[in-house]
């Protein structure tokens, strides 16, 4: 038991120094997207899930609007503790709801299975391991998708946000791409 204790301890430990970076680093960027943008309007059409960023976030949008030209794109809705999370169809302009946590949703749309999921997060290293907000959502969710097929998790971040090691338990889905204002870090 006395492992689970100290591994928690050590993810809250990691989550609270990576939120005072991300918040420095959201203070001082500029153009943000640049490097996601042009990594997503190189693959071909593909199903994408974005988010919708929330506080000190790295704001995704203006990646997903330029690849909603050619590709569908859905964002996350939580529909419960515990649950893996669905993706609604997003469009620029789209009418948008408060969902859980205060993230904006769309009020109607599709419902999308994304073959390429942008994943918010708190810290990622160089081995492809992401650290969230402890909720497990998008650990559920990429678990159930790559039950089902090809799926690539798309970390995204302030290169602020990487740490030399993030503690990880078996439940925690490894990361196959880390994008961030200045460049791509393929796990390795």
């Amino acid at each position: 038991m006395s492992g689970i204790t100290g591994l928690a301890a050590r993810k809250k430990a990691a989550r609270e120094a990576a939120f005072l970076r991300r918040e420095l680093a959201h203070r001082s960027a500029s153009t943000q997207a640049e490097h996601l943008t042009r990594w997503l309007l190189e693959l071909p059409a593909r199903p994408i899930a974005g988010y919708m960023p929330m506080r000190s976030e790295i704001d995704p949008l203006p990646a997903m609007e330029a690849a909603s030209s050619h590709a569908r794109i859905g964002v996350p809705v939580i529909e419960g503790a515990g649950r893996p999370l669905r993706f609604r169809e997003w469009t620029p302009g789209c009418a948008l709801e408060e969902g859980h946590f205060g993230a904006h949703v769309p009020v109607a749309g599709e419902w999308i299975t994304p073959e390429i999921v942008i994943v918010p997060l708190v810290a990622f290293d160089r081995h492809g391991h992401r650290l969230g907000y402890g909720g497990g959502f998008y650990d559920r969710t990429l678990e159930r998708l790559r039950a089902s097929g090809p799926v690539t998790a798309v970390g995204f971040a302030f290169a602020a946000q990487e740490a030399e090691e993030i503690p990880v338990e078996p439940t925690d889905q490894p990361l196959d791409l880390i994008v961030t204002e200045t460049g791509i870090v393929v796990p390795g």
